[in-house]
């Protein structure tokens, strides 16, 4: 998962009063700053490497682990609102619910032909091009520099998608670029929230029956939920989801825009070694080369803001 660089200026400039004149963006993150920041990357991360180690071996369908997954970020989230006193401040929308719905779910059906490292770039990529573009439409307008990193980062994709030996099956890639879609409309959706985390609980509740509905539609061609897919899911949803987006929430007040936006691009990296590590997947010169045009690419755009139309 990831967040745009508009919601994060949001909310970085609403924990830290930016908005009246106090910003500390020039200042070096301290070390809890540097320590949440690390812990909620690698927790992102997770997703992919515990969805692929899920469905690799079977233990699971994609739909039962996207239930699992919503339902055990929910009850997580209620808990650590529950610890503040804030569970009465659940907030999100419906529209909310179905983008997450329809992200949760093309990332799980994704990760059956996908290997960890190409699912996380894809998604990464899809995000931010779903950001630029929805930019581009409402006005925005982007330097030379943004031009040629978005290109950039295009080309890599392209690169990456090319017909060959190494390119990643099509429909999974088709399928996880959607879910970056759809991802990037959730994030739209919810920049304004005032409290992201009772937003993204909120969400959460609201997506866990749209969730029971697709295990239902998917039933007629088989399920399978056995303990260690359980496991798996439930540690995708309590922690590198819920726990993994409170931790980010305690991260943003001490990062700058830039600083916030420009972190996230360490989570390819991180899903790909330890795919590598755990999954015994391969990294290959394709998906090097493609790392480096996407994630270079979109270093350009975030690294100015765009110009006022």
């Amino acid at each position: 998962m990831s967040l745009n660089a508009t919601y994060l200026r949001r909310v970085y400039s609403r924990c830290t009063g930016e908005e009246r004149g106090t910003a500390r963006s020039s200042h070096l993150p301290t070390p809890r700053t540097i320590g949440l920041t690390i812990l909620a990357m690698l927790a992102f991360a997770a997703n992919s490497v515990l969805c692929r180690l899920a469905l690799d071996q079977g233990s699971i369908d994609p739909a039962s682990f996207t239930l699992v997954r919503i339902g055990s970020g929910v009850v997580a989230l209620w808990l650590i609102l529950a610890c503040t006193g804030r569970t009465s401040l659940m907030q999100g929308s419906w529209r909310g619910a179905f983008a997450l719905v329809a992200y949760a779910a093309a990332f799980s059906f994704a990760y059956l032909t996908l290997s960890a490292g190409a699912g996380s770039l894809l998604l990464f990529g899809a995000v931010q091009a779903t950001m630029v573009t929805t930019g581009l439409v409402r006005g925005e307008r982007l330097t030379a520099p943004q031009w040629l990193g978005f290109a950039v980062a295009l080309a890599g994709l392209a690169v990456l998608l090319m017909p060959g030996a190494a390119a990643p099956p099509i429909g999974g890639a088709l399928l996880m670029f959607a879910a970056g879609i759809a991802w990037g409309a959730y994030s739209l959706i919810g920049r304004g929230a005032i409290d992201p985390l009772a937003a993204t609980a909120g969400n959460f509740l609201r997506a866990l029956p749209l969730a029971a509905i697709l295990l239902g539609l998917t039933a007629m061609f088989g399920t399978k939920l056995d303990q260690s897919g359980l496991v798996y899911a439930i540690a995708s949803g309590a922690v590198a989801s819920g726990l993994g987006y409170t931790i980010w929430y305690a991260a943003l007040p001490g990062l700058s825009q830039a600083r916030g936006a420009s972190v996230q691009m360490s989570v390819p990296v991180i899903t790909a070694l330890a795919g590598t590590l755990v999954l015994g997947e391969t990294i290959t010169l394709r998906l090097s080369l493609s790392s480096a045009a996407i994630l270079g690419g979109i270093a350009l755009v975030i690294a100015s803001r765009p110009r006022a139309p």
